[in-house]
Parts: C-alpha cells; sequence; structure tokens
C-alpha cells in the first residue's frame, strides 16, 4: 500500500486545515488508517484512527473535539479535519495503514511522505 499525504500548510490559530492521504491500489478498504505527527524534538504521536468501514474511530485527547477522521473507501481517500488549531499542533503529520487495530499506535506498516502544519499565533 503507498500512501500519499497532502493539505498541509501555515494556518493561524484558531483556523482549520484538511489534511488528506490517498492510496494507489484496490485494498484501500481493507485496512485500517491512521494519523500521527511529530514536531521537532518530540517523540512521534499517534492523533487519530478510523476502522475499515470508517464508524469506528479513534482521537488522542490533545486532539479530541478539535480533529474529524473520516475515510472514503470509494475514493481511496482517507481526511483530517483540524479545527481550532493550536501552535501546539505545528507538526509534520503522517498517514499510516496497517490490517488491524485501529485505536492501537503499533505496527502500522505502511506510511505515508508526511505533509508539515505549521501553526502561528
Amino acid at each position: 500500500v503507498q500512501l500519499q499525504a497532502s493539505g498541509g500548510g501555515l494556518v493561524q490559530a484558531g483556523g482549520s486545515l484538511r489534511l488528506s492521504c490517498t492510496t494507489s491500489g484496490r485494498t484501500f478498504s481493507n485496512y485500517v488508517l491512521g494519523w500521527f505527527r511529530q514536531a521537532p524534538g518530540k517523540e512521534r504521536e499517534f492523533v487519530a484512527g478510523i476502522g475499515l468501514s470508517g464508524i469506528a474511530t479513534y482521537y488522542s485527547d490533545s486532539v479530541k473535539g478539535r480533529f474529524t477522521i473520516s475515510r472514503d473507501n470509494s475514493k481511496n481517500i482517507m481526511y483530517l479535519e483540524m479545527n481550532n488549531l493550536k501552535t501546539e499542533d505545528t507538526a509534520v503529520y503522517y498517514c499510516a495503514a496497517k490490517r488491524n487495530g485501529y485505536n492501537d499506535p503499533r505496527n502500522f506498516a505502511y506510511w505515508g511522505q508526511g505533509t508539515l502544519v505549521t501553526v502561528s499565533s
């Protein structure tokens, strides 16, 4: 599975961005998906995960209520809608995929290249 993340950019605090993660191939719906982020000098953080059908979702406490993860299996695309952005959300965001365990940050086997989100004050 090859993943491609996009949609990052510069936004002011309080603003919104939508990240996208697309993939090639016909097996997109066979994988649970997730978004991770890594800020400079910090460990990678599991931000959100989504199950095969898109019904089951997981959010870290740091983004719960502000971010929404979704997927459209007919279009092989996953989104991360980010609202009320804070300066501490600044990071490189990565999408990832694995066979199961949408709410478990371990063992994601496939990764996109990352997209930079910068939130200014």
